[in-house]
């Protein structure tokens, strides 16, 4: 059942990023890439449920349930928003991310089959994990948000002011805005989940996961300060934000 979900989501994403493309075209609006992606998180919720219930805990036992949940966030974080910024074309861009995670979540030995229950769990371990998982949507759409913002002022550095893509991206300043909150939010709901790490039953040595977590909540905090307080150009704020989040996802990938 799990699978099926997931796959159907992965269909719906691709389908409402597909879809997406019908902004090019005159008068193209958003509304069906939208849909698909509410259907799809749909789909996701069912996905974290049932595997709530079979580990009776929050889902993230495993790198599937973990690209799962990732996932999931990404999309949660696109449905608030985009609307909200009138990002007309994320989803268009948001859309392969999402489908990646759960395409190697729902790939064989990924996600575990028959994940033993835990009987005692641990509240602040559970607000941790879920929390620092929760903060990386946050940070990936911020990277998405950045990347848009880079192929933005490629097109105008190249004067390719006629082409479709330039006309339906949405205003620099819009991007800029959307891209310093997101990396905000994500910053505090990573604060959140390093407190409750430290509140959590566990050994007095730092683990290789919180060291891994309390790295990428000071790399962009550097960053949000380095904009506000420093001045870096918006080009320089959008490769700083890709380039934290594709080191930290390596980070976590093998620690």
């Amino acid at each position: 059942m799990v699978q099926w979900l997931l796959v159907v989501a992965t269909v719906l994403v691709v389908i409402g990023g597909v879809w997406g493309t019908t902004a090019f075209r005159p008068g193209g609006r958003n509304i069906g890439t939208i849909s698909c992606m509410v259907l799809a998180f749909m789909c996701q919720m069912g996905v974290l449920g049932i595997r709530g219930e079979l580990r009776g805990k929050c889902p993230l036992g495993d790198y599937g349930e973990i690209l799962a949940f990732l996932a999931w966030a990404l999309v949660l974080f696109y449905l608030v928003v985009g609307p909200a910024y009138r990002l007309s074309l994320l989803g268009l861009f948001t859309s392969p991310v999402v489908a990646i995670f759960q395409v190697i979540a729902v790939l064989p030995g990924v996600m575990e089959p028959d994940p033993v229950v835990v009987v005692e769990v641990d509240p602040w371990g559970e607000a941790h994990a879920a929390f620092s998982v929760l903060s990386y949507g946050a940070f990936a759409l911020a990277a998405i948000a950045a990347l848009m913002f880079l192929v933005l002022n490629k097109k105008l550095k190249d004067q390719e002011l006629g082409s479709s893509l330039f006309r339906k991206l949405p205003p620099a300043r819009s991007l800029l805005d959307s891209i310093v909150r997101l990396t905000s939010i994500g910053a505090g709901i990573l604060t959140i989940g390093i407190v409750s790490a430290f509140l959590m039953e566990r050994d007095n040595v730092l683990g290789s996961h919180l060291i891994a977590a309390i790295a990428t909540w000071l790399a962009y905090l550097v960053v949000v300060f380095m904009y506000f307080w420093r001045g870096i150009t918006p080009r320089r704020l959008s490769s700083s934000v890709i380039v934290v989040f594709i080191l930290s996802l390596l980070v976590f990938a093998f620690v």
